[in-house]
């Protein structure tokens, strides 16, 4: 889960204990059926909170299962920026996050799955992987090494590969996970307009360390 500031007293800590144990009902709730009409009282039992507990820290299911997406979107997010640290070109970061993504859905399954159900709606938003990609596009383009897109326009078409790519993960697991990835990866990055033969050998570069 994403981390932020440590509470500063006993009160503090258990309301943050709380509420990450809410928001983490609704990662699962999410996760395993995509289905939000869950009461809250069946949300508070999965939390183990009681019920009065859900209206000190939300108004309603709609704002809890927003901020379980936010919540997901941001350790997706910070998932890519401790595993990626290190690479300096754009292209290598785009291809290697795909590739990353695809491994994801193996060793972190709720946390994609809740991307593969809510991603799409996020795609452009200010939180989670969207605002890196935005920075590492806007950094390729600065740079010559991608083509001078639409910034937006570019990161709808990223976007939209990398949610195909891990909605092909969980609904063809028979496929090589590794492979598809690697060739999405390539797509992605000539769309960008890297050539042809680079774009070939960026995708398949060795990928950092991602135990």
């Amino acid at each position: 889960m994403p981390t932020s500031a440590p509470p500063r007293n006993r009160f503090e800590r258990r309301r943050a204990e709380t509420r990450q144990a809410l928001v983490r009902a609704a990662r699962q709730i999410l996760a395993e059926t995509g289905d939000t009409s869950a009461s809250i009282q069946a949300i508070a039992e999965r939390a183990d909170v009681g019920f009065g507990s859900f209206y000190n820290h939300f108004e309603s299911k709609t704002e809890l299962f927003e901020a379980a997406v936010v919540d997901a979107l941001e350790e997706f997010g910070q998932t890519f920026d401790e595993r990626l640290v290190g690479i300096d070109d754009p292209a290598e970061l785009v291809a290697a996050g795909f590739r990353l993504s695809a491994r994801l859905t193996t060793s972190h399954p709720e946390l994609m799955q809740v991307l593969r159900r809510r991603g799409l709606g996020h795609i452009h938003s200010d939180n989670g992987l969207a605002n890196r990609a935005s920075r590492d596009l806007q950094a390729g383009i600065t740079s010559g090494r991608f083509n001078a897109l639409d910034p937006t326009i570019a990161l709808s078409g990223l976007g939209g590969l990398l949610l195909s790519l891990v909605e092909l993960r969980f609904s063809r697991p028979d496929l090589d996970g590794d492979e598809a990835a690697v060739s999405l990866a390539e797509m992605a990055l000539l769309m960008l307009g890297v050539p042809p033969a680079d774009a070939h050998e960026v995708a398949r570069r060795p990928l950092p360390d991602l135990v």
